[in-house]
C-alpha cells in the first residue's frame, strides 16, 4: 500500500534523517520525500500491508513537523 503525506519538511537534511529514521522503525516501508513539491510530499510505501498513518504522523509531529495525509 501506498500513502501520500503533504508536511513542512523543508530541508532535505531533516527529510533524509526522517527517511533513515522511518525506515528504521517501520520494517517493510520505502520512503522519500519530494521537496520540490509545493506540498513537500512524503510518499510511503509499505510492502507487507498498510501504512500506520496514524503512527508515522504522531513521529514526525515528534520531531516537530507537520504532516496530513493527501
Amino acid at each position: 500500500m501506498i500513502e501520500v503525506f503533504k508536511t513542512n519538511v523543508e530541508d532535505s537534511k531533516y527529510a533524509d534523517i526522517l527517511v533513515e529514521h522511518i525506515q528504521r522503525i517501520f520494517q517493510g516501508y520505502e520512503v522519500n520525500f519530494d521537496l520540490q513539491d509545493c506540498d513537500k510530499i512524503l510518499r510511503v510505501k509499505n510492502v507487507l500491508g498498510r501504512v500506520n498513518s496514524d503512527c508515522l504522523i504522531k513521529m514526525l509531529n515528534s520531531f516537530g513537523f507537520h504532516a496530513e495525509v493527501l
